[in-house]
C-alpha cells in the first residue's frame, strides 16, 4: 500500500510539472484560458476542488492496477510493464478523447503529444516507483 501511495503522489507531481510548467503556456492556449482575465481565473480556480478529488481517486486506482500488473509479472522489467500499459491502453485512450473529444484540428496533435508524453512519463516513473518496494 505505502508504494501505491507514494506512487500516487509522484504520478500527481508529474502531472503538475507537466501541465503547470513545461507546457502551462501551450496547454492553456489550447483551452482558451490564456484569453480569461485575472478574475475569471481565479473563480474557475476555485471550483477545481472536486475535479483534483476525483483526479486523485483515478490515480490511486492505476497506481494500484500497475502494482498488481507488476506483481503477475515479476520477471518483466517495471519499465516494460509501463510501456506496454501505456502503448495498449493509455495511448489509444488519448488519441481517441482528443480525436472524438472536440479538439479543434489545429490542436490535435499537439495535444496528443503532450498528453501521451505525460502519460508515459507518469506510467514509466510509477512503474520505477513501485518497484522500490
Amino acid at each position: 500500500i505505502v508504494s501505491v501511495i507514494v506512487a500516487t503522489v509522484v504520478m500527481f507531481a508529474v502531472g503538475a510539472v507537466w501541465y503547470m510548467g513545461l507546457f502551462a503556456k501551450k496547454w492553456a492556449q489550447m483551452h482558451g484560458m490564456d484569453k480569461l482575465r485575472n478574475k475569471e481565473m481565479k473563480k474557475l480556480s476555485s471550483q477545481m476542488g472536486p475535479f483534483y478529488g476525483l483526479q486523485l481517486i483515478m490515480t490511486i486506482v492505476s497506481a494500484w492496477a500497475l502494482a498488481y500488473l507488476m506483481s503477475l509479472l515479476p520477471n518483466t522489467p517495471p519499465s516494460v510493464v509501463a510501456i506496454i500499459v501505456w502503448a495498449g491502453f493509455v495511448l489509444p485512450a488519448i488519441v481517441s478523447g482528443v480525436i472524438f473529444g472536440g479538439t479543434k484540428s489545429g490542436d490535435i496533435v499537439p495535444k496528443i503529444l503532450i498528453q501521451a508524453g505525460e502519460a508515459l512519463v507518469r506510467v514509466v516513473v510509477a512503474a520505477w516507483v513501485i518497484s522500490l518496494f
